[in-house]
Formats: C-alpha cells, sequence, structure tokens
C-alpha cells in the first residue's frame, strides 16, 4: 500500500519534467526567454546624438538545460536608426553551454546610425535571435524576440533667423531686433547673445551688446532688442554685424555659433522749406536739407492747387543737397481767386478782367492761412526715389504783389503810375525850370560882353 504513492510521485515528477523541457524549448519552435536571454548592455554614447552612430553592446546567454548551437543575432532597426554602409546588422554565435553564469555567453556590438533630425526621446528596437538544438535528423531550428529601448539625445543648435531692420538711420536711436530661434531638437539653456560692429559706426546705447536666454525649447523662438544708433559722421552704407552665440546642453557642454548679419546705415532725409522773397510776382523759397543724410538730385515742385497757380516752369532742380546745405528756388506764383471772379463776370473794365483770368495779385489777405504746398523729390543713399510735401505760408506785406502780366503795375493801368508822377513831376519841373534861369543869364552875359571894346574885354579878362 505504501508503493502505490511512491510510483505515483515519481510518474507525476516525470510528467512535470518532460512539460518542464518542452516548456524550455517550446513544442511550437520557440525558445522560451528562460532558456535562451538577450540584453542590451552598453550603448555608446550614452544617448545617441543626431546624425551621429551609436555602437549597441548585446549578451547572449544560455540558462536553459539543453546545449544551443548556430546562434544568430539580428538586429531590425527603425527610425531614427539605420544600417551604416559596410556595418553587419547580424552577427553568429557558433555554440552556447547549458546553464551558463551571469559571466559567461556570447557579446556582440552592432553600429547604426542616428538620423539628424531625429528629437530627443526614448525609442523601441527589436533583436531577432535563432538557434538550433539537439543534432542529426533530430535538430530543431527555435526562434526568440527582444525589444530594447535606446535614449535618444537631441541635437543643440540655434541661430538667428532673422534681423527685424535692415536699415538704421544716421545719428537716430532706432531698435534692432533679432530672432534666436532653437533650430536643434533639444532644448538649450543659458544662451549668450553678443554682436560687434568692427568699424564702430553702430554701437548700443542704454545697455551694452549682450543679452542672455536662460532658457529655449526645441522650435521654440525669442526676440532679442537692442537700442542702437549710427555715428552722426558715418557714410551711408552696409555695414557687418559680428554675432556670437554661446549655449549649453542638458549637460553643461558649452558650443559656440559665429555668424554674420547686414545692416544699412542711412536713409531718408528731411527738408525745412521757408518763404524767402517775393518781386514783381515772383516769390523765392529757401529749401534746407535739415536731416543727417545726403539728398541726391533735388527736384523743387509747386503742385496744382486750389489758391494758387504757377506761370512757367512749377518744378526747378537743385541737384544735391549735403546735410545741413540750402538752396533757393523761385516761382511765378499768382493766386487763383482773380481768375474765379473773372469767370463769374465781377470784373468791372476790360484790363482788370484780362489781369483777373491770367491770375490774381499775392495780397496779405489772399495768402493769410492758405499755406503754399511744396513738393520735395530726391534720390536716398540706396538709390530709391523719395517724396516729401510741405507748406509754406508766404508773407506778403504792403497791400500786394503785383501779377506779372507786363509791366510793373499793369494789371492797374497809367492809374497805378500816379504815385510815382506826384513824386518826379515836381522835381522834373524845379530842374527845368533851374536850368532856363541859367541860360537867360548866361545869354545876358554875351551881351554885355559885346557892346565894350577888345582893350575892355581883355582888361576884364584880366581883373577876372
Amino acid at each position: 500500500m505504501k508503493k502505490f504513492p511512491l510510483l505515483k510521485i515519481l510518474l507525476l515528477l516525470s510528467i512535470f519534467l518532460y512539460l518542464g523541457a518542452g516548456t524550455a524549448l517550446g513544442s511550437n519552435g520557440n525558445i522560451d526567454s528562460s532558456a535562451l536571454q538577450v540584453n542590451l548592455t552598453n550603448q555608446n554614447p550614452d544617448t545617441a546624438r543626431p546624425g551621429e552612430p551609436v555602437e549597441l553592446t548585446v549578451s547572449v546567454q544560455n540558462v536553459g538545460t539543453k546545449d544551443l548551437k548556430d546562434i544568430t543575432v539580428t538586429v531590425n532597426p527603425e527610425y531614427p536608426f539605420s544600417k551604416i554602409s559596410g556595418q553587419s546588422l547580424e552577427k553568429d554565435i557558433s555554440y552556447l553551454n547549458a546553464r551558463q553564469d551571469d559571466n559567461e555567453g556570447g557579446v556582440l556590438k552592432f553600429k547604426l546610425l542616428t538620423d539628424a533630425s531625429a528629437s530627443a526621446g526614448t525609442y523601441d528596437m527589436e533583436i531577432v535571435t535563432t538557434c538550433k538544438s539537439g543534432s542529426g535528423s533530430s535538430s530543431t531550428t527555435y526562434t526568440t524576440k527582444k525589444t530594447v529601448t535606446i535614449d535618444v539625445r537631441g541635437k543643440e543648435y540655434a541661430q538667428i533667423v532673422t534681423i527685424d531692420k535692415a536699415n538704421i538711420d544716421i545719428a537716430k536711436e532706432e531698435t534692432l531686433e533679432f530672432i534666436v530661434t532653437n533650430t536643434g531638437t533639444s532644448p538649450l539653456k543659458n544662451m549668450v547673445v553678443s554682436w560687434t560692429d568692427p568699424d564702430g559706426v553702430v554701437l548700443p546705447v542704454y545697455s551694452d551688446n549682450t543679452k542672455y536666454i536662460k532658457f529655449l525649447d526645441a522650435g521654440e523662438s525669442v526676440n532679442i532688442v537692442y537700442n542702437v544708433m549710427a555715428d552722426v559722421n558715418a557714410e551711408p552704407g552696409l555695414y557687418t554685424l559680428d554675432i556670437n552665440l554661446k549655449l549649453e546642453d542638458y549637460e553643461s557642454n558649452e558650443q559656440t555659433i559665429n555668424t554674420t548679419a547686414g545692416v544699412f546705415v542711412g536713409g531718408e532725409t528731411d527738408f525745412d522749406v521757408s518763404f524767402s522773397e517775393s518781386d514783381e510776382g515772383e516769390i523765392s523759397l529757401s529749401v534746407a536739407n535739415v536731416g543727417n543724410n545726403i539728398a541726391y538730385s533735388v527736384k523743387v515742385s509747386v503742385p496744382k492747387q486750389e489758391k494758387y497757380k504757377v506761370s512757367g516752369s512749377s518744378s526747378k532742380i537743385v541737384g544735391n543737397l549735403e546735410k545741413g546745405d540750402y538752396t533757393i528756388a523761385s516761382f511765378d506764383v499768382t493766386g487763383t481767386q482773380g481768375a474765379e471772379i473773372a469767370q463769374k463776370g465781377g470784373t468791372g473794365t476790360t484790363g482788370k478782367a484780362k489781369a483777373s483770368a491770367e491770375g490774381g495779385n499775392l495780397t496779405a489777405a489772399s495768402v493769410e492761412n492758405n499755406p503754399l504746398k511744396v513738393q520735395i523729390e530726391y534720390t536716398d543713399a540706396k538709390g530709391e526715389r523719395i517724396t516729401v510735401d510741405k507748406e509754406v505760408e508766404l508773407e506778403i506785406t504792403g497791400g500786394s504783389m503785383p501779377a506779372q502780366t507786363g509791366m510793373p503795375g499793369n494789371r492797374g493801368g497809367v492809374s497805378s503810375y500816379l504815385p510815382y508822377i506826384a513824386i518826379i513831376a515836381p522835381v522834373a519841373g524845379a530842374f527845368v525850370y533851374r536850368k532856363k534861369i541859367q541860360e537867360k543869364i548866361q545869354l545876358m552875359k554875351e551881351k554885355k560882353s559885346g557892346n565894350k571894346k577888345p582893350e575892355e574885354q581883355k582888361s576884364g579878362l584880366k581883373a577876372q
């Protein structure tokens, strides 16, 4: 009776061992992971870098109860990893004993390339292992798969994508803005941005040339703003800015990026236009370049406008004007108020009607609160044509400035000469009267000298 339980126990144990061996080898052709262990034991570098190779060390260990042979280990890379030319992704191990310890087994190395655009993160990779157990016709091939993870470190890189202003006016405070973008795939920290102008023309004001960025994530941008000014004595032209970026990755490794950018110094200018003088229907305007840049091929014009009319040319070419220079431009300007009256039939005489139709006198009343519109065109240092509009208050004193319709004052006929005649006539009369008196005195002297004898005349001459 006691032997039966013992036989039963032995039978059960045999069944268990048989089932255990079958599980270890796998009735379906797959080796159980407890029999063949594949592990990623090392990665060089510790985190893969975009655009750089990474080396993987794989250990293969047989912890099962049967010896294995013809072991083949294959790495199946997926994005962001790929095969390197000349490097094999399949390695062989001829034999592995059963029941290996931790320091036993096979060690294989694989080298892969990390994609240059890979983002920081952890990526899966599959390792497939095949092996044979047994010999001859009774040998069986088994396959096992192992998924390992590989860390990828993002690429640290930043650049100045744009400069918002490529033109800096001379001797004028301007804002210079750099847009710094992290074009890498890894965050950046402790960035230092600085720039210099080798010619010393463009300089920062209110601060130095250095700005700090504490943190900038991958793909993000930040604006760096400087207040700058160009030297008042600078020659207009294109100047170079040397830009320096220093940055740290998350392992505090420092990297320096140098680049250059161009800015144009110089730009538009401004003018002051003032009334200079008037003479017989002609007005003179003083045009001064009050800006900090030279103006090329300056043209001064009086455009068509409601209150004024220009006789003859309405534009004058005055040439180049350096900063601080001025010139005089003269125009024949009349008022349009008289012409409007003539068209309505409001004139009394034929002479007045003709003068009014051509343009009326400029009077103090007609120019008051009616500034003359003046247009200035010039070419700047970049070759662009610029137009500036100005308004000038005219100053007419003494009643009116006669229009140019013939001789001075012709608009009023002979009556316009009466003040001059009243002054000239008495003076002319006095001159004529005095001349006649002198002629009579001379005639009397001649007659008197003619009645004397020659000796008396000689004595008279000697006496004189």
